[in-house]
């Protein structure tokens, strides 16, 4: 899994809303995604699967 934190909602770097961007290869229990989201503390953290399709 990948994760990044962005600064959302602005385009100055160090301003606006941080937010946890989770990379992953499948979709994992919700109480995984949750406990994740908790561990790094951010208000908003986005889960995406990545496309194989195309």
């Amino acid at each position: 899994m990948r994760y990044f934190i962005v600064d959302a909602f602005t385009e100055e770097l160090f301003r606006g809303n941080q937010a946890g961007v989770c990379l992953l290869d499948r979709w994992l229990d919700d109480s995984i995604m949750q406990n994740i989201a908790m561990e790094n503390n951010l208000a908003e953290t986005a889960f995406i699967v990545k496309n194989n399709e195309g």
